[in-house]
């Protein structure tokens, strides 16, 4: 069941993913080569509860640590390591706070260092598809028109949209209907209302759209190895529109990168 949110609901969803836009900013400056991913997840979890925040991937299902991070090949559900990274890897950080009684969660795939342009290319459209999707989240469409508008998108490039692992709900649990996968038919789905809450976050594979699922019961892979990006936003509907309830704007701040992408989808309210 669709648990639909209160103007003042939403706004405390905003300072919960704008804490996890905090995170994500802080720990740009500092993903580069020879840095670990332990260490990333250190400093998150510091940062979160230094202001006033849980992280909410601690424990969650069991799983270890703080923050997801996954390295290249790695879609999802990376269990950070001590390995250093690497002059042209690239890396998803995805993070989820728990604070004042609701959930935030998104994500971002970083360059480190020089990046291969294929690999580069990859991130740049699976960003776009995002954005997409965020376009469709409009009251009186359904779940599956994002979900068409990001495959159409990614798959228009030659690239491989996950089908095992998809976006969802959000709000009081971590984990709220709908589900909303990157792949699927216009008009299909559940009918999109205001006050919806949805963690959008396409995940796409630079080949194959199979992954593998590894026996540390976390770690997933694309199947043939190729690179894996993946962007996660969380979106709400007020007055029939989009607005975002995160952003990327503190690592573009930590970057250096002038993007107006967010702009159609802020609102003060």
């Amino acid at each position: 069941m669709i648990q639909l949110k209160s103007i003042e609901e939403l706004r405390l969803m905003r300072e919960s993913a704008q804490l996890v836009s905090k995170t994500l900013g802080m720990l740009a400056k500092e993903i580069k080569p020879g840095v670990t991913t332990l260490h990333l997840d250190n400093l998150g979890g510091e940062f979160i509860r230094d202001h006033g925040g849980e992280p909410a991937f601690l424990g969650m299902y069991g799983f270890p640590k703080n923050l997801c991070i996954s390295p290249n090949a790695e879609v999802v559900h990376g269990i950070p390591n001590e390995k250093p990274l690497e002059d042209g890897d690239i890396l998803s950080v995805d993070c989820g706070v728990y604070m004042n009684g609701f959930y935030g969660d998104h994500a971002y795939s970083f360059e480190v260092g020089e990046v291969a342009p294929k690999t580069k290319k990859l991130l740049q459209v699976t960003k776009e598809s995002l954005y997409k999707g965020i376009e469709q989240c409009v009251r009186g469409k359904r779940v599956g028109d994002i979900s068409n508008a990001i495959q159409t998108y990614c798959e228009a490039h030659g690239y491989g949209v996950v089908r095992e692992l998809v976006g969802h709900g959000l709000g009081r649990k971590m984990h709220e209907d709908p589900q909303v996968p990157n792949y699927g038919r216009k008009g299909s789905g559940k009918v999109l209302k205001d006050g919806i809450v949805l963690a959008i976050e396409p995940m796409v594979n630079l080949r194959t759209e199979k992954v593998k699922f590894h026996d540390d019961g976390w770690t997933v892979t694309s199947l043939d190895n190729s690179p894996s990006a993946h962007f996660e936003h969380d979106v709400c509907i007020i007055n029939g529109k989009p607005v975002l309830l995160s952003t990327y704007r503190y690592i573009y701040e930590a970057l250096g990168i002038v993007s107006d992408e967010e702009k159609p989808f802020t609102l003060d309210f």
